[in-house]
């Protein structure tokens, strides 16, 4: 795991390119943070204007738990607040995303929660909250609070007809989780449209796998193939 700000930006670099490979990227919107892990007030993020895949060690801002720059000279996202409410009331978390994702979109417009029709679905049974208050994006502390307590204690939170926001302890749990989140949406919209699904398994059955594959160690082995996979891409 990352440690040193050198090494924290430069897996931030490598984060974006890899959510831009796994199709998780939407022009210049969505960002990614990550706290500074010897002061806990301030986390790096993504700058405004540019792709996910173009984040750098040099652009990346340093910001506090208010939303204001304290180093960089980038513009900073509209959407900070994100961020930095999370932050505020999540010390567990280290890492923050938001991205558009779109099956994860469709699935937030409708009237189901993400169930366990898969592997990854099981990751986050009974682990999304559902953030209703606006299509909007989220521009103020006060709407940021509202993605936080949408949140709650959980590892993701869909924004209604928005996008998706994932949180983890480490850069690669908060990245795979995305992708996983993603996934899981996917194979549900398509099981769904197909007609009747058979029963879930048993809630212990559930409980189990997701604990079997929650371990932080797991994600970050994880991102750490989809990093030297994007390294090969990018080289």
């Amino acid at each position: 795991m990352a440690s040193t700000h050198a090494e924290i930006k430069e897996r931030m670099v490598w984060a974006g390119k890899v959510l831009v490979g796994e199709g998780q990227d939407d022009f210049t919107r969505g960002h990614i943070s990550c706290r500074l892990p010897d002061d806990p007030s301030l986390f790096f993020m993504k700058p405004h204007s540019i792709g996910l895949d173009e984040i750098t060690v040099d652009n990346i801002l340093t910001i506090d738990l208010d939303g204001k720059v304290v180093a960089g000279t980038a513009r900073r996202h509209s959407e900070v607040y994100i961020h930095s409410e999370i932050f505020k009331v999540r010390p567990d978390v280290n890492c923050v995303l938001h991205t558009h994702p779109p099956y994860s979109i469709a699935l937030s417009a409708c009237n189901r929660p993400l169930l366990a029709y898969s592997q990854p679905g099981a990751l986050f049974h009974k682990s999304v909250g559902l953030y209703e208050d606006t299509i909007n994006l989220i521009r103020s502390e006060a709407m940021g609070a509202g993605v936080a307590r949408a949140l709650g204690p959980h590892r993701a939170v869909l924004l209604k007809n928005h996008g998706a926001v994932t949180v983890g302890s480490t850069i690669g749990e908060t990245v795979v989780g995305m992708i996983m989140l993603e996934n899981a949406a996917q194979i549900q919209m398509i099981a769904e449209a197909a007609g009747e699904t058979r029963p879930l398994f048993p809630d212990a059955d559930i409980q189990k796998l997701q604990h079997d594959i929650s371990r932080v160690d797991q994600f970050d082995i994880n991102f750490d193939y989809l990093v030297r996979r994007a390294r090969r891409k990018w080289a």
